[in-house]
């Protein structure tokens, strides 16, 4: 893995059905019904639907048994239909689903958040030494009956570890944190490990996405270190929809793509499923497209958050927030500025002189990145501004490859504005894409953060036209995170951050948060968002 030269981590192979993922195979993309899984008919419609866009795996939520073995009844449909794409079982809460589910299914996600673990209260556990590991413990005799079924059918397994879903007894040794959700993953691999189960693929997600890429990373080299090396599925959960959606995914999955990290991803859109596909592909693409790119030198020295700040001194911009924005912050980049191409040595310039770097390599991020690096390590101090063309007519395109190009810089220190020619798009669209790409980067706020999931079978209410709804009413609170989530499951601890929650409660019940705070509980599905904004107001949030 290299933030400067693009080749594919090596992973070991996992095989789900007729698909291999890992190893030399072509990142795989995926996505989720929002089906009832006991909804036969529909479920075998929507995975078709998902499989005709390009969706190579298709996961349904079993919250029980029963919807474990209807998995079968859905298989026999896919087959009739002439549709091979493998199914993945989504288990929460219910090892008993799960053991049903590797009968019937080519693959079953576990959260080890609670597989064994009881369901989180957000409440401050205590263990001594001694309690703890007898609580990791009781992981082996579950899971280890699970593996073994899961052999016997042949059957892939996913441990999918979600920010939103860590167990108390993992936060209350290491919080709420990126290493939290890596040990988390960590105890059920050293039990796969001993048991020489290897068909494992993992993910760990987070709708924040500079956790989740902290996070993987941090996985990957844990793995590294105890001599493993299973595919890795990459995604943002609960990225939102449209433009927002779109972004948030590109810097978040794009980044650790273009460090090679990443065998399997998928693009979790508020919208339909199948929606999320052509998203993903364009995504898979665009970074593979850099393999074979001329070799970018690789910097002496590493360096973190290399030149973003670098600012003081330059005459005009003493006082304006950063990261900047050309065509928002400043008009255009002036002919007095210093403009450079990555591909040349880094020289010294007087400090006050604000440099524009842009690069015409395959791999522009990585060359960009090891120009700065090396240019810091000179003694620059100057502002640099990080420069990026786009050709597209489509504006899909242009935030997928404006969040894979930008998102890998922007979350690693490096830049102190960004400047996107995009001559096909006007300057109130290509400025929209550039505040899309810092606050996606948690750098600069400038209007408000939807955290929503794309929805599943566990939803029991419209979250497609509920999320429409809380925009149209909230979108005006800029600097406001507001989560939309359609179950428990990961609702109250995957928006923690969010100022505001509305979650699906049961059928036509929603319940309202103040960050982690359940504030009121089941309250009518029609009389929820009025009853958001009310709590909004109460806290002196709202503003007209």
């Amino acid at each position: 893995m290299s933030r400067y030269n693009y080749f594919r981590r090596k992973s070991s192979v996992a095989k789900a059905g007729n698909v291999e993922i890992g190893g030399e195979n072509p990142i795989r993309v995926q996505s989720m019904t929002n089906t009832s899984t006991l909804d036969t008919e529909g479920s075998v419609a929507q995975a078709i639907r998902i499989a005709e866009a390009g969706g190579e795996i298709v996961r349904l939520t079993t919250q029980g048994v029963r919807e474990a073995e209807n998995m079968a009844e859905i298989r026999k449909g896919l087959d009739a239909a002439g549709c091979d794409v493998p199914l993945v079982a989504d288990v929460h809460f219910n090892p008993n689903a799960a053991f049903k589910a590797a009968e019937t299914c080519e693959k079953v996600r576990i959260n080890p958040g609670n597989f064994v673990d009881a369901a989180r209260t957000f409440k401050k556990l205590e263990f001594t030494d001694e309690e703890y590991a007898s609580e990791v413990e009781k992981i082996r005799d579950t899971l280890v009956p699970f593996l073994n079924v899961c052999k016997a059918h042949s059957t892939a397994v996913r441990l999918g570890v979600n920010h939103g879903s860590l167990s108390d007894r993992i936060m209350s040794r290491y919080g709420d944190t990126p290493a939290g959700m890596g040990e988390s993953v960590m105890e059920f691999l050293r039990v796969c490990s001993d048991e020489d189960f290897s068909n494992i693929v993992i993910s760990i997600k987070a709708s924040n996405v500079v956790v989740m890429v902290e996070t993987v990373r941090m996985l990957a080299g844990k793995m590294n270190e105890e001599g493993m090396s299973f595919p890795l599925h990459l995604g943002v959960t609960e990225a939102g929809d449209g433009e927002d959606g779109r972004i948030k995914s590109a810097v978040g999955i794009g980044t650790l793509l273009s460090e090679g990290i990443g065998d399997t991803i998928r693009v979790s859109l508020t919208e339909d499923p199948e929606k999320e596909i052509p998203v993903a592909v364009k995504l898979r693409e665009y970074i593979v497209g850099r393999e074979g790119h001329d070799t970018v030198v690789e910097p002496d020295t590493v360096l973190d958050g290399a030149s973003r700040g670098r600012s003081a001194g330059v005459p005009g911009f003493e006082n304006v927030g950063w990261p900047l924005v050309a065509g928002l912050d400043f008009p255009s980049v002036p002919g007095a500025w210093h403009k450079v191409d990555a591909s040349e040595e880094p020289v010294l310039l007087g400090d006050t002189v604000p440099v524009v770097v842009t690069s015409h390599n395959a791999n522009r991020v990585g060359e960009i990145a090891s120009w700065i690096d090396r240019f810091v390590a000179l003694g620059g101090k100057n502002p640099v501004f990080i420069s990026l063309g786009y050709e597209d007519n489509d504006l899909e395109d242009f935030q997928i490859k404006a969040g894979a190009d930008f998102g890998p810089l922007l979350l690693d220190g490096y830049g102190s504005g960004i400047v996107i020619d995009a001559p096909a798009f006007s300057l109130e669209e290509v400025n929209s894409v550039a505040l899309g790409l810092l606050q996606a980067a948690r750098l600069r706020v400038s209007k408000t953060e939807y955290i929503a999931c794309p929805s599943c079978g566990r939803t029991l209410f419209d979250l497609q036209k509920t999320l429409k709804e809380v925009k149209e009413a909230t979108s005006g609170l800029k600097g406001l995170k507001i989560g939309v989530m359609g179950c428990i499951v990961n609702g109250p601890g995957e928006m923690a951050d969010a100022d505001y929650g509305y979650v699906g409660a049961g059928p036509g019940k929603v319940s309202l948060y103040k960050g982690k705070t359940l504030v009121k509980k089941n309250i009518p599905s029609a009389e929820a968002i009025d009853e958001l904004i009310n709590l909004i107001k109460a806290n002196g949030d709202w503003k007209d």
